[in-house]
């Protein structure tokens, strides 16, 4: 039987490393790609490097150069990162300062060029539109569009054979995919979700307290909580 190839964004995070195990677990053979663009810490791009070796996937590390992009808190550390309740996280329809113009978009591009050159069948994402910051590039919507593109816009799509863009967590609740990261046996003690990158998780930033959120729901420990990097 023919192995399915599979291009996975992953960035290191507790949702991308889901997303990652999740694509192994359905019997892809995986290649992931993560991206330096800019971002006001790699402690991301470490910690991808780290569960890409432990998983035994090939990681593409790609240096993206964007001088525009300063205008995002989570590229210029000048900027102060947002410090929302819970509550107001994703609501009220402001698009934080955190945002990167274009960023999915770009991304999803370049997982798109090496599927098409290997022979992918599936580039694999973990954009989330339930718990989240509000950005418009997470939005089912979106990749809904963008998957019509690929389909147009690539040798495999013109030969007949589609590359499907999966989104397999983008409908879930942060415990649900805590819940389903315990089951694949995701290596999340090594994954990274803070978007300040001091020495430990900062606690404060969207991020790190929709993490927080995500295990006290599912009554669970964060392995990672208490380990710097």
């Amino acid at each position: 039987m023919k192995i399915k190839k599979a291009v996975v964004l992953f960035s290191g995070g507790l949702d991308s490393t889901t997303a990652l195990c999740w694509a192994m677990d359905q019997g892809y053979d995986c290649a992931a790609v993560s991206f330096d663009y800019g971002q006001r810490h790699r402690k991301e791009n470490l910690c991808a490097r780290r569960i890409a070796a432990a998983l035994g996937v090939k990681l593409y590390e790609i240096k993206l150069d964007f001088p525009w992009l300063g205008v995002s808190s989570l590229v210029d550390d000048k900027k102060g990162l947002p410090e929302l309740r819970l509550s107001k996280i994703g609501r009220g329809g402001e698009i934080p300062s955190t945002y990167v113009p274009g960023r999915n978009l770009v991304f999803a591009s370049i997982g798109v060029s090496l599927a098409d050159s290997i022979g992918a069948a599936a580039v694999v994402m973990g954009p989330n539109v339930i718990d989240y910051s509000g950005y418009p590039d997470c939005r089912p919507e979106f990749y809904r569009a963008l998957e019509k593109a690929v389909v147009a816009g690539t040798r495999q799509g013109a030969s007949g054979k589609k590359i499907k863009l999966l989104t397999p967590l983008i409908r879930l609740s942060k415990k649900e995919i805590i819940e389903l990261a315990v089951r694949l046996a995701a290596p999340l003690r090594h994954s990274w979700s803070c978007y300040a990158g001091g020495a430990a998780p900062c606690g404060r930033c969207d991020s790190c307290k929709l993490r927080a959120k995500g295990f006290k729901d599912a009554g669970m420990k964060d392995p990672a909580r208490g380990f710097t990097f």
